[in-house]
């Protein structure tokens, strides 16, 4: 994580999306998580806080989104294979106008 929020923070035009990702399996009703949409995002939501508050990277830099169980890996169909789709993926987000701009100037 440090590793990561150093190379965000030295880039002042790079933006970071924090994808969740969850198992197939249904959650249980009546726990404080509503089901597989909400913790893919709280999964997500717990690295960008981290990364905002104990390595100082800009909030207006981060995205916390969740896919739920819809992008998985690998077939959900044995206790590892579920547990190798419950992760995080970061996604690095270039700044589109400079992207543009060095394609022009070639």
């Amino acid at each position: 994580m440090k590793k990561l929020a150093e190379v965000i923070n030295s880039e002042p035009s790079m933006e970071v999306m924090v994808e969740g990702h969850t198992d197939s399996q249904t959650m249980v009703p009546g726990s404080h998580i509503q089901d597989n949409w909400d913790l893919s995002v709280r999964r997500s939501t717990a690295i960008v806080r981290e990364l905002q508050d104990k390595y100082k990277v800009d909030p207006a830099k981060l995205i916390a989104s969740g896919r739920s169980s819809y992008a998985p890996l690998v077939e959900n169909s044995n206790k590892e294979n579920m547990a190798k789709n419950r992760r995080t993926r970061i996604v690095i987000i270039p700044n589109l106008d400079k992207f543009f701009a060095m394609m022009d100037s070639e």
